[in-house]
């Protein structure tokens, strides 16, 4: 599996999990790993076009949206969606996959 595909102006990342007991955790380790991957590929969180969340559970809906809203800038808000699915491993609480235009 490829962690960054680019082409044609847009880099295309693979889906992030992270480390943590908590939603938020998990959540803040995935996006420190999204801004890695895009830094690698030439582009930044200012520049991504469209998210996918996958939760475990969307009552956690509110809890990783608190550290989203804090971690996405403002004025430049991807398209979204979020929903709810079984993850790789019982322990992961989210996954998000990110697209973005790229250099």
């Amino acid at each position: 599996m490829s962690k960054i595909v680019k082409h044609n102006g847009t880099v295309y990342l693979c889906g992030q999990v992270g480390d943590g007991a908590s939603v938020a955790a998990q959540t803040r380790d995935c996006l420190e790993r999204v801004d890695a991957l895009l830094a690698r590929a030439g582009s930044s969180k200012d520049r991504i076009l469209q998210t996918i969340i996958w939760l475990a559970d969307m009552a956690d809906f509110a809890e990783m949206n608190e550290v989203w809203d804090a971690w996405v800038p403002e004025g430049n808000t991807p398209a979204r969606a979020c929903g709810e699915a079984r993850l790789a491993r019982p322990e992961l609480r989210v996954e998000i996959i990110v697209t973005a235009a790229c250099d």
